[in-house]
């Protein structure tokens, strides 16, 4: 059933820090501000008006409104393929489909290109987008499925509703919080994605942005495309936190939580495996091929040393970005379950608008910083963290706010009534049943520092490359056998974060193996 959360007043051990986050967090914000004002509002004004700003607009919600909407339908659907019928090899082919989650969007685009090179343009970018990106709406909707108490759906069985009727009007209405969560982080991964537009060359504000950067002669043009960006960044923030609405759900019966029941398949398992085949095909196994291809190509030009170097610096950055990134995010996460008031929604709002941005704002705007303020950070560690922790940390937030309403606040309750303080209460409590989701939300920050590139590119230290950099030099060159052993390392071990949000979401949302 439906639990809408405590109103009381928000701890201020909770608000200070959430609020702190979120003030870091909009430090690209004020740098974009600062540098489209260098040359007045007539300027601003005239470039918000301009044709080839309206149009830019609408490729670029033409392909967010595409991907999500793609993804939307193929994460929801597989998610009940999964957890709510008796398809072969459930929990296998559950934890498969988490793996293009793995793929860089830049090399998944390289892959595809160097595999047909005619795939390019808004419908190329739309596929790879849609390949990378399903996932976080699978996962996400895996998880409320868990949720559900399956008592309701036999009572509306019994009320002669029909499994569709079941499935749209109680089972993914209780869902659709999950659901509009995952959708926003796919919108917003959109809205800010570079590698994939990039190589399919197609014109989105991300390209158009880093060409001005990069070129120098209009940066005052990118501050002001990325400020649009970020108006519907926002926008998109609110859309979800209306449907995600007020309450949130959870089982508070008595007794331990039951799996709902599976809807048999019979005839019909051939044609319920062709979706999630034709999707694994197009996200694991074409590219798979070109990249054995790329690698045989490669031969004796592998520099072990160097691939090394690259390796140890790409994990040991994003284990520490993931660590500080998830303490950052835990009590906005926190206050988001708990003290959902109008204050807390402004704050978690407010912190998805980085996120929304493109990754180059984020790395210039952290240079600014850096050249000006925390010069002895500068092209140091420290700083990279900073910025990996500013652009990700609406994933962490989300985790943890999924993790804690799925411990009910009367279990909360319940110790405080024994004589517990609020903290020691929700230590015993609320943090046993959140550490797996909240785990589950660091694999999938560490997974997400593991791919990023303009960011690593801007920002890593002097002298360290990373497997994204490395991989990104070659690749943008077309030298694919150089790039191969790079693209190779980073899926390897960006699938083990993968492969450990895809056990924990099959478990969490009770998907058995057969």
């Amino acid at each position: 059933m439906l639990v809408t959360v405590g109103r009381g007043r928000p701890p201020a051990l909770l608000v200070i820090p959430a609020a702190l986050v979120v003030a870091g967090t909009l430090i690209p914000l004020a740098y974009l501000v600062a540098r489209a004002l260098e040359r007045g509002m007539p300027f601003i004004i005239d470039e918000l008006l301009q044709p080839r700003t309206a149009a830019l607009v609408g490729r670029s919600l033409l392909l967010v409104v595409v991907v999500t909407a793609a993804c939307v339908l193929l994460g929801v659907g597989l998610a009940v393929l999964v957890s709510r019928t008796d398809v072969t090899a459930r929990r296998t082919l559950a934890v498969a489909l988490t793996l293009p989650l793995a793929m860089p969007s830049y090399l998944l685009a390289y892959l595809w290109v160097s595999a047909f090179p005619s795939v390019t343009g808004f419908w190329g970018a739309c596929l790879v987008l849609t390949l990378v990106s399903y996932p976080l709406v699978l996962l996400t909707t895996m998880a409320a499925l868990a949720r559900i108490d399956p008592a309701q759906e036999e009572v509306a069985r019994s009320l002669g509703l029909g499994g569709f009727a079941v499935l749209f009007r109680v089972t993914l209405r209780q869902a659709r919080a999950a659901i509009a969560a995952g959708a926003l982080l796919v919108a917003l991964y959109v809205l800010s994605d570079f590698g994939a537009v990039a190589a399919m060359r197609f014109e989105a504000f991300t390209w158009v942005i880093y060409g001005a950067y990069r070129s120098g002669f209009n940066p005052a043009r990118a501050a002001v495309l990325s400020l649009v960006l970020m108006v519907f960044a926002v926008g998109l923030v609110i859309a979800e936190g209306r449907a995600r609405g007020l309450a949130s759900s959870s089982r508070i019966g008595g007794g331990a939580p039951r799996p709902a029941p599976l809807n048999r398949l019979g005839a019909w398992q051939a044609v319920a495996l062709l979706v999630p085949a034709a999707v694994l095909a197009a996200a694991v196994v074409v590219p798979g091929v070109t990249l054995a291809d790329w690698l045989l190509t490669a031969g004796p030009r592998w520099d072990f040393a160097e691939w090394i170097e690259a390796l140890g610096s790409t994990v040991g950055l994003s284990v520490a970005a993931a660590v500080v990134t998830t303490l950052a995010a835990l009590p906005l996460g926190v206050l988001a379950a708990r003290h959902r008031d109008r204050a807390t929604r402004a704050l978690e709002g407010a912190s998805y608008v980085a996120h929304g941005l493109p990754s180059i704002v984020i790395a210039i705007s952290m240079v600014s910083l850096g050249v000006l303020l925390l010069r002895p950070l500068y092209q140091r560690e420290p700083l990279l963290i900073l910025a990996y922790t500013v652009l990700f940390v609406p994933l962490a937030i989300g985790s943890v706010r999924a993790a804690v309403e799925s411990s009910p606040i009367r279990l909360e309750e319940v110790a405080r009534s024994l004589g517990r303080t609020p903290l020691r209460a929700f230590g015993a409590v609320t943090a046993k049943v959140a550490l797996p989701g909240i785990a589950a939300g660091a694999a999938l920050v560490l997974l997400t520092c593991m791919k990023e590139l303009p960011v690593t590119l801007l920002l890593h230290p002097t002298g360290t490359d990373t497997l994204a950099t490395r991989l990104w030099s070659y690749s943008s060159v077309s030298d694919y056998a150089a790039a191969a052993p790079y693209a190779a390392a980073l899926l390897v071990f960006a699938a083990v974060p993968t492969a450990v949000l895809g056990m924990w979401s099959t478990s969490a949302g009770g998907v058995r193996s057969d």
